[in-house]
């Protein structure tokens, strides 16, 4: 390499861009290219949320086609907004398991209609951004242990994963033992083949392999006759109109609903948390004890993008770990999350594509992203009841009750009940009394309504 090309002397010479100066990229160790190739590496990594939210989504009653514009809008905002306040190569857009939330425990679960759900995401993305603006976002996340951190995201996890599997028809309702094994159906027999092709492509490391996996089912689906081909590739975006500004704010506002206003927080926290803290790490940003300095800024632009996400019609917008894919990539700055953002804005006009992938095809990555998210699960000391008995409720309750407020709920409640029976009261946080608190009226609601 000549001294010109050098990430240093690509910072100092007159001829810099004015993006290169403003994102600091010789200063961060890195050149131009390496960011534009981190972030398309990432969007590749993420992509396939474009077709997997619409089709969650769409189950709670909203408009696909315009879901998927939403979500390439929401996770474009949210990835620029990381980039320009942070200065970070962390990408956003909605999250999985968060979205199933959605659907899931809210529409289908409580029988709320998706506009106040949306008003429910929409509160939980101003309560976020209080906590991060005042500070009181350390005082969250230490007053709730590290078992119950742990736990969320493997309960989560293991929630999508079974959505998964009901999705591609091998778990099916039975009178007796209320679910069973379901009949291996031809579509369901290339979701599996599908699953399998996006764990080895993972395995190899590459970029945008579950996507692959999803683009290749889909492909063969049509190729066969198992699911209608798209009218064309090419199009005009659907109108957002169907779902955008739909929200009803005055129906999220009711006692019920404080308890999932504040789930959807916890969970958005813990899981921006966790991948900010996995991706800083990775691309070098951590100082000597472990902190990031942009922390605070990089949690307002998740909730700021979650609050724009609700009100153009989506469910929260997060973090996503795979961000670090970037990173490994090479991407260091938030000129990559601007390359990331322009790649799903170009993504608009693939939405006759987008619409046209079956759900057996989309399910394979619900499994896969469960797995994941369920690979916590070993960071959690089972060794002491006291521990683990509050993180197994969280974790089993929630796909056994099909929702993950439930299971936040049991894990919050029994982690007090049993600090208190064994004579370990004080070393319940008050704010974790006051999280338990709010749990057991909501649980209270649930069995008397």
């Amino acid at each position: 390499m000549s001294d010109a090309d050098t990430p240093k002397s690509q910072g100092t010479t007159p001829r810099a861009g004015w993006l290169t100066r403003r994102f600091r990229v010789a200063e961060r160790g890195s050149t131009p290219g390496r960011e534009v190739i981190g972030g398309a590496t990432t969007f590749l990594a993420m992509a396939y949320i474009i077709f997997v939210n619409p089709a969650i989504l769409a189950e709670a009653g909203m408009d696909a086609g315009a879901v998927a514009t939403v979500t390439i809008l929401a996770s474009a905002i949210g990835t620029i907004l990381a980039g320009l306040l942070a200065n970070v190569p962390f990408a956003m857009a909605p999250g999985m398991g968060l979205n199933s939330f959605f659907t899931y425990s809210l529409v289908l679960g409580m029988g709320l209609d998706w506009r106040t759900a949306l008003g429910v995401v929409f509160f939980s993305g101003i309560v976020f951004l209080i906590l991060t603006l005042a500070g009181f976002r350390e005082k969250v996340v230490q007053a709730i242990p590290l078992s119950l951190r742990l736990a969320i995201p493997a309960g989560i996890g293991l929630f999508i994963a079974f959505i998964g599997f009901v999705n591609l028809g091998l778990i099916a309702p039975h009178p007796a033992t209320l679910v069973t094994l379901g009949d291996l159906s031809p579509s369901a027999g290339l979701g599996l083949l599908g699953l399998a092709a996006a764990a080895a492509l993972d395995r190899f490391r590459i970029p945008g392999g579950l996507l692959m996996a999803i683009l290749a089912v889909a492909v063969v689906g049509w190729l066969t006759g198992l699911a209608p081909p798209p009218s064309a590739l090419l199009s005009h975006p659907p109108s957002p109109g169907p779902v955008a500004f739909r929200l009803d704010l005055a129906g999220a506002l009711q006692v019920a609903l404080i308890a999932p206003i504040f789930s959807f927080m916890f969970v958005d926290l813990f899981d921006s948390v966790g991948s900010i803290l996995a991706c800083a790490s990775e691309a070098g940003m951590a100082d000597r004890d472990g902190r990031i300095p942009a922390m605070n800024r990089i949690l307002a632009a998740d909730a700021v993008a979650t609050v724009v996400g609700a009100a153009l019609g989506t469910s929260t917008t997060t973090t996503y770990i795979e961000s670090g894919a970037g990173i490994a990539a090479g991407a260091r700055t938030g000129l990559a999350n601007l390359v990331t953002a322009g790649l799903f804005l170009l993504a608009l006009v693939f939405t006759p594509v987008i619409g046209a992938v079956p759900g057996f095809a989309t399910a394979p990555a619900l499994i896969l992203v469960g797995v994941l998210m369920f690979r916590s699960v070993h960071c959690i000391d089972l060794s002491e009841l006291t521990t683990a008995v509050p993180a197994f409720l969280t974790i089993v309750l929630m796909p056994l009750t099909y929702s993950i407020s439930t299971g936040l709920c049991f894990g919050f409640v029994a982690y007090v009940v049993m600090a208190v029976v064994s004579g370990r009261a004080r070393e319940v946080r008050p704010l974790m009394w006051g999280i338990a608190v709010l749990s057991l009226m909501n649980l209270g609601l649930k069995w008397g309504g």
